[in-house]
């Protein structure tokens, strides 16, 4: 029998990946059977299973993917002196992750993003999801931690925040702006650089005291 090559093996979890993540945000987790997995990867029940044991490990898997994406893209982020302005940052990293996933399409509309929407709505009855997602957010938010942590140490941001909030806040907007596009239609990346880059330029209180004081 001919030895099948890793390059065949990583372009079949590709493809079973891809069909589950597609039933998924079709029609949610629960009313995905992975007999419908099976259909929409065109694969047998041995194919597929030989690579996943049921709908758990594919969402599991699937999370664990993007997850792992944002977070290598934030921590290399965090190694470079400077790093990317905040704007420049979350639109580089958020469109190469939905770049990567442009080809998931429901009808000729992205289906990442409901797919994003339905993995929170499993979360409170999934422990092992929300172990990865749990670990997935932390070592994100870590890592946005010590890009604000360089900010303020090159002076280009106010030093009287707690990196931990604005760390959070990033993730808050990035969260945000994929539900939006979950419920309201798609929308380029662009859209949330250009908001952070006008909200970046309003000046704090300090700044605004002194202009008013000009005028």
């Amino acid at each position: 029998m001919a030895r099948v090559s890793q390059e065949h093996l990583d372009a079949r979890r590709r493809q079973i990946l891809d069909a589950a993540a597609l039933c998924f945000a079709r029609n949610g987790f629960h009313a995905t059977s992975m007999q419908d997995v099976l259909k929409e990867a065109d694969l047998s029940a041995g194919a597929v299973y030989r690579y996943f044991s049921g709908k758990e490990e594919l969402i599991a898997a699937i999370v664990g993917e993007v997850l792992g994406e944002v977070q290598t893209a934030f921590e290399a982020a965090a190694r470079q002196s400077p790093p990317p302005r905040p704007d420049q940052l979350v639109a580089s990293v958020l469109g190469r992750t939905l770049g990567l996933r442009e080809s998931l399409t429901l009808d000729g509309v992205p289906a990442f993003p409901r797919l994003v929407v339905q993995v929170w709505t499993e979360v409170p009855r999934n422990d092992e999801l929300a172990a990865v997602l749990g670990k997935g957010y932390a070592a994100v938010r870590a890592a946005w931690t010590r890009i604000v942590e360089a900010y303020q140490e090159e002076g280009t941001m106010r030093p009287d925040i707690a990196p931990d909030h604005v760390a959070r806040t990033m993730i808050a907007a990035v969260l945000g702006f994929i539900a939006q596009q979950s419920l309201f239609g798609p929308a380029p990346v662009e859209v949330l650089r250009d908001g952070l880059r006008a909200l970046m330029s309003v000046p704090g209180p300090d700044r605004a005291s002194e202009g008013s004081q000009l005028g």
